[in-house]
Parts: structure tokens; sequence; C-alpha cells
């Protein structure tokens, strides 16, 4: 097995890489005057399964060309197998056609992809279950809930069921909220809302009983938490006591960071598939152990599918 790290969240390749009693492959990653992206592996990977570590988060377009560097790189230093360990995956969002004239650019992503080289892909929490199809190769899908309940019910008075309502920001999120609310025993709520651009968003109703009660509300993602924002006041209004919010993606900028610090929520509780820099109200729950043992898994030829167990050791 051979770890090898974009720039994109170095950090987290390093903690996998701990978390499996492992090293990184030595790498360079650099860039010419002109801003082509350089790449070197430093080490013999021939025959190896190597394994790429390289989040698309921001600036998306630029991992993402690295990402593909590093794959023709390892494939022309004769790799056995090549897997591309995303935990976020970019352009997600783009992955239908809801106007005339645009592109489907989550699967131009997938067929890049597949023909830079890559054997096989791994992500956490796809915005859209369903590009798992756009791929022709396989695609282990991994889920941050099992990561997330277990640190919320370490927080006893923040998991206890009977006083607790889940929230989804939006009808296309309800199944995930549903399955949020079983593990922990919890209320559903809804919250319908208008999207009037991409960084603003109208609340208009709420669907459900937070009055009095603590409220996590659950997404995929944030990215300026607007949505997160004004779903936290619209439930603060209807009577909720604490809202705190459950996120499997932050991909939080300067407009993120300083919304969540000035809105009503008690905390923010995201995984760190992404690298972030806000201090206020923002926990991040680790990955990497649920990563490596995927990567592990995926080594030996053994299931992952048990890493989608709440009560699993592992994670």
């Amino acid at each position: 097995m051979k770890l090898i790290s974009g720039t994109a969240h170095p950090k987290l390749a390093e903690e996998i890489a701990r978390s499996l009693n492992s090293r990184l492959t030595d790498t360079t990653v650099s860039a010419f005057p002109d801003g082509e992206t350089y790449v070197k592996i430093n080490e013999n990977i021939r025959g190896q399964d190597v394994f790429i570590i390289q989040p698309t988060c921001p600036p998306t377009n630029h991992n993402l060309m690295e990402l593909l560097i590093l794959v023709d790189a390892a494939k022309r230093a004769s790799a056995e197998r090549i897997t591309a360990v995303m935990p976020f995956f970019g352009y997600a969002r783009q992955d239908r056609k809801d106007q005339p004239r645009v592109p489907i650019t989550a699967k131009l992503v997938a067929n890049l992809i597949s023909a830079a080289g890559v054997d096989r892909v791994l992500t956490i929490d796809l915005h859209a279950s369903q590009i798992q199809g756009f791929f022709d190769i396989p695609v282990d899908h991994l889920y941050a809930k099992p990561v997330l309940i277990k640190h919320l019910r370490k927080q006893r008075n923040r998991s206890d069921g009977a006083n607790l309502t889940v929230v989804s920001p939006d009808v296309g999120g309800v199944k995930m909220a549903r399955s949020y609310s079983d593990a922990l025993g919890a209320e559903l709520a809804i919250v319908a809302k208008h999207r009037v651009s991409p960084t603003k968003v109208e609340p208009m109703r709420l669907i459900g009983d937070v009055n009095g009660r603590d409220v996590l509300i659950v997404d995929d993602m944030t990215e300026t938490a607007g949505t997160l924002c004004a779903a936290a006041e619209i439930l603060k209004e209807s009577g909720a006591r604490r809202v705190f919010a459950g996120i499997s993606h932050a991909v939080l900028g300067e407009l993120g960071c300083r919304r969540i610090g000035q809105s009503c929520l008690d905390e923010v509780i995201t995984t760190d598939s992404v690298p972030f820099t806000c201090q206020q109200k923002v926990t991040a729950v680790p990955v990497a152990g649920l990563l490596g043992e995927a990567i592990q898994r995926i080594h030996d030829g053994e299931s992952v599918s048990s890493l989608f167990d709440i009560e699993n050791g592992s994670v």
C-alpha cells in the first residue's frame, strides 16, 4: 500500500497515514512560474496499491486538476491499482439539467477521473447519491453519520432523544434527517425554503413542532451558511431552546464563518473532510479513522459495508 497526498488537505492525509501506522509516500507537488502543476513521485510504486488522498474542495478546479495529474503520474509509474480518496467530491451539486443549456458537470468530472486512470473512488456523503452511477468504476460511498452521531452521543445533554428534534433545512434532505432522527430516537421537522440566489435563502415555513426543544439541523454540506443560519433563525422564532447543526462537509469561506459567528446557532458540528479556518461555534470531528479503516479494507479485499454501522467500534 502506498499513500500519496495532494496539497488540498495534507493534514488529513497525515492523520490517515497515522491511523494506518503507515507514512505518506515522498511526493513533490509544486507549480511552475506560469501556474502549471508539477508532480513527481520520489519513490518506487511499481506494482503497488496506490491511494491518492485529495478532496476537491476550493480552489476546486486547481485541486481537481492536481488530482488528475497525480493519477497520471502514478499510472505511468506502473502502479497496480489507483484509488482516488476524495472525502469531499466537488461539483456534486451540478448533477442534473435543471435549466436549459447547462452542463451536468458531476458526470464530466466522473469521466475525467476515470479517463485519467483511477480504478476506484472512495468518498464521503455525496451531495446526490446517484452520482455513484456516473462512474463506470467502483465507488465506495461512506457516510459521516456514524462519526457525527458517535460524537453527539458523547454530549449527553445534546443527544437526549426525548427532548431533541432533528430538522432538515429543505425537503430534499428529509431522508438524511430521518436517518439521524431514527438513530437518535428524536422527532423530525422540516424547514421549507426558497432559494433566491446562490448566497441568499428565504425560509418559508416550519413543518413540525420545536417549541421548548433542542434542535439538530442536519445537512450534507454548507458553504456560505445561508440556509443554515436562516433555518436556525426560524427555529429560534418558533421556540427552539438550543439549535445545533450536524454537517458532513463544512466548505466554509470568510462569508460562511462570519454568518455562523453572528447567527443564533449554538454550535456547528462537522467533519474535517475539508480544511477551514472558522474559530467560532464550529467543532470538527475527525474522519481519518473512518477513511483509514476503509482504505485498509479496500487494500485487503474486505467489505466496507460494516462502516455504515453506527455501533461499529472502528468509527
